[in-house]
């Protein structure tokens, strides 16, 4: 920027110092009745010819303009004084306003630029504004204008700047006035580029003679059809790799010209195409004020079913379903330049289908038209997952009933909407089922309760609802004010319904249920009381046999704290070692001898004293206690029975849990390593229960136990359904005979002979057998005389704990002694 020229000796800066000189001056020269002129003229009369460039402006109030030199006034447009400031041309006024104003407020001269155009020509003006006091009154500020030696024309700035080529042409005519060629008269420094010529070389060269791609024939003929028409027309041509646009505007015989590159926009139009139609997403433009489309890609005709024809003829209401119309509309009228689906939108299909959609858009050009281009993205098949995944969430895998979880909400919803009234909750529970599992496998069990589950779902209408909580185990909301009789005749239908036979495959099943009842507000007024009551009276159903179904009552809510006591106690006697093992000697008859121990598992209460087994080992077996406890015995029994004599063993009883762990051979080769006993020393007893589930499985256990050389007995033999059949599967060392049959020897034949018989069958098998229960010398000698090989009973000693063990078998020696 050049700075301000000095029109004086003296610089801008200092161009008012004289004035109160001139002031005082002035004063002492009055004559009586004189006043003194204004301010602002004696100002601009002590400064000769700096004046013309002088504007005093007055600061109080609205800005006004006070006086002006000549030259300030040319600079203007406006001779007049004693105006706003305000009223001047805007290019003046903005750039004295702001001088001004910023010297008044600092007290400090402001310089300030103004631009002006005047005839198509910028000029730059440079303003130094002063603010001086006056004691005449005023507050004024001096503005020095002054022109820089610069200025340029607005036009050629504006072509100059451009990429684009601009072009003036004159039209030649011939002697009949047609028009036959143009010839350049103006062009602007980006025209040479574009029509790869020299600058210099354009000025009035005719088009006709070549050197430009203005000569090509279709170039030249699109400008004589400008000329011709007298309207803007428009022409795209590649040329030499290259893509340019061509507007051509006729004034008179004046052509005007503009050439763009546009090639890197045919690029990206190519890049937009290529990813439009290839895109495997539906996608299309519609118009942004018609709502009609303007193209669609091969995915979008592929997944709608129309056509490109029908498509391109419709708008975007004929792919909204008629009830989504006002929506659909009132979002378009929301639109920005990019949006997104807010929500789920549905679409109609060629073939009248409807899919759900997100939507997603942005504003574009397309074809010069104003558009919106549209990707779709089609979720029905995820809102099916999605409600598979959520119906799953509340419905039971194998059955699809409803699950737990929605079982408790809608008897919440029940209970909330009862007011007052009864509601019914029956608790079911499969008899027998667990032997359909054992006997037939799980996936016939499965198949059973998908039968029952139709079963259940035939009979429970309505508001009722029937679930399946898990495992066997099915409940039932009765929510239309059940009373106590018709709940029971409910569960007398459904108990009926039920132990009807099944086919399974086939094959014929039958199997029974039991039911607890629980009714509100009676016995419970929340879902949770409602369930536990109802759980309570189905266990009494349990106990009572099975096939029947009751009713809760409050002294069950007692017999299930005891029982959850039970349960809590259990657990912490395992991890405090509250449990011991007392051990009762087996005797062999022929030597009167002790020949080992079982051991039998104790629990020592520290508040209750000794529990029974009988007590507390279903609770065990139930929240699958048993397994850890069934281990523990083992690895105690083996550390305690090495320490007896080598000829005497340890029998530790096996449950079927201990067989599902698929670990128990592992454990006894752990057990008898840890403890150093011998296998031969160790004897393991099982039930018959081991083969209703799993025979081959468990089959396989046994072998592999027996090959380590550990003794297999069967205990409790004959009061199973298939005790001999067993015998044939597995070559048993040894069976005992069920107390039972001992106890009642003397009183019942047939108890005499199946003891008898199962005797001569070990005899005959080459197997031991072994009496439980003896508690009489009479049963002992009756025993003896049959071939039985081993006694256990009270006769010779209860279950004693192991620090007793080393006197019982020194006591038992003597007596053998004395009677050798």
């Amino acid at each position: 920027m050049t700075a301000a020229k000095k029109v004086s000796g003296k610089p801008a800066a200092e161009m008012f110092d004289d004035i109160p000189v001139l002031r005082r001056k002035w004063r002492a020269a009055l004559k009586p009745g004189e006043r003194l002129p204004r301010y602002e003229d004696v100002m601009l009369g002590s400064l000769g010819r700096l004046a013309d460039h002088i504007a005093l402006l007055r600061g109080e109030g609205a800005l006004e303009l006070s006086r002006s030199g000549r030259y300030v006034q040319k600079w203007l447009g406006e001779e007049r004084w004693d105006i706003p400031v305000a009223e001047l041309s805007p290019d003046c006024a903005t750039a004295l306003t702001e001088a001004a104003c910023i010297a008044l407020a600092t007290g400090q001269p402001h310089h300030a630029s103004a631009h002006c155009v005047r005839d198509g020509m910028v000029r730059i003006y440079d303003l130094l504004a002063l603010p001086t006091a006056s004691r005449w009154g005023a507050t004024l500020v001096g503005a020095y204008v002054n022109e820089r030696g610069t200025q340029y024309n607005l036009l050629d700035a504006i072509f100059s700047a451009t990429d684009d080529a601009v072009v003036s042409l004159a039209t030649l005519r011939d002697a009949a006035g047609r028009p036959f060629d143009l010839q350049i008269v103006h062009h602007n420094r980006s025209a040479g580029a574009l029509l790869k010529a020299a600058a210099g070389s354009l000025l009035w060269r005719r088009v006709r003679e070549g050197g430009t791609l203005l000569a090509s024939p279709e170039v030249m003929e699109f400008l004589l059809e400008a000329v011709s028409g007298g309207r803007g027309e428009q022409l795209e041509i590649e040329n030499e790799g290259r893509y340019l646009r061509l507007s051509a505007t006729a004034f008179a015989d004046v052509v005007s010209l503009t050439i763009s590159d546009v090639t890197a926009l045919k690029r990206r139009d190519a890049s937009f195409r290529l990813l439009f139609d290839n895109n495997p997403m539906p996608m299309w433009v519609f118009d942004a004020e018609t709502k009609q489309f303007l193209s669609v890609n091969d995915a979008a005709v592929q997944h709608y079913g129309y056509s490109r024809a029908t498509f391109l003829r419709m708008r975007l209401h004929e792919i909204w379903p008629e009830d989504e119309w006002e929506s659909h509309a009132e979002a378009l009228e929301r639109l920005g330049d990019a949006y997104h689906s807010s929500r789920n939108w549905r679409h109609l299909r060629a073939d009248g289908s409807e899919i759900e959609v997100l939507t997603f858009g942005r504003r574009v050009a397309f074809d010069d038209r104003d558009g919106y281009l549209v990707a779709v993205v089609d979720i029905t098949e995820r809102r099916k997952a999605e409600a598979r995944i959520a119906h799953m969430a509340h419905h039971d895998g194998l059955t699809d009933l409803p699950n737990r979880e929605h079982f408790q909400e809608r008897l919440k919803q029940a209970l909330d909407q009862a007011g007052g009234r009864r509601v019914g909750v029956l608790y079911i529970d499969l008899d027998l089922f667990k032997n359909i599992n054992d006997s037939f496998g799980h996936p016939a069990g499965d198949r059973l309760l998908k039968q029952v589950a139709e079963r259940l779902t035939t009979a429970v209408r309505g508001a009722n609802l029937a679930a399946r909580l898990g495992g066997d185990e099915f409940a039932v909301i009765l929510a239309a004010d059940v009373s106590p009789n018709e709940a029971s005749a409910c569960a007398t239908l459904l108990i009926d319904m039920l132990k009807a036979p099944y086919d399974i495959d086939g094959q014929e099943m039958v199997i029974g249920a039991s039911i607890g009842i629980a009714l509100s507000p009676g016995d419970g007024t929340t879902s949770e009381e409602l369930m536990r009551n109802a759980d309570m009276a189905l266990y009494r159903a349990k106990s009572d046999g099975g096939g029947v179904h009751h009713f809760f009552e409050r002294e069950m809510d007692l017999q299930a704290q005891k029982r959850r006591d039970m349960e809590l106690d259990l657990r912490r006697a395992f991890a405090n070692g509250e449990f011991e093992l007392h051990y009762q000697p087996l005797v062999s008859i022929a030597s009167d001898r002790i020949s080992g121990f079982e051991s039998l598992l104790r629990w020592r209460h520290p508040d209750k004293g000794m529990i029974s087994p009988a007590e507390f080992i279903p609770v065990a077996e139930d929240i699958g206690l048993i397994t850890q406890l069934g281990e523990w015995v083992l690895r105690e029994a083996c550390a305690e029975a090495v320490n007896w004599p080598a000829d005497v063993k340890v029998a530790v009883n096996l449950s079927p849990a201990q067989f599902r762990s698929r670990n128990l051979v592992q454990i006894v080769i752990s057990a008898l390593a840890q403890s150093g006993l011998s296998p031969r020393r160790l004897e393991l007893e099982i039930t018959e229960s081991i083969f209703l589930a799993e025979t081959e499985a468990n089959l396989a256990i046994l072998h592999q136990l027996r090959e380590l050389g550990v003794g297999i007995s069967m205990d409790d033999f004959g009061t199973g359904y298939s005790s001999l059949s067993y015998l044939r599967s597995f070559p048993f060392d040894k069976i005992k005979i069920d107390q039972s049959f001992v106890k009642d020897l003397a009183q019942r034949p047939d108890c005499s002979a199946i003891v008898r018989a199962i005797s001569g069958l070990g005899r005959s098998l080459n197997i031991t057998t072994t009496a439980e229960g003896v508690e009489t010398e009479d049963q002992l000698d009756w025993l003896r005389a049959e071939g039985c090989n081993e006694v256990q009973g009270f006769l010779f000693s209860a279950a004693r704990p192991a620090a007793e063990i080393a006197k019982l078998l020194a006591d038992f020696g003597q007596r053998a002694s004395r009677a050798a």
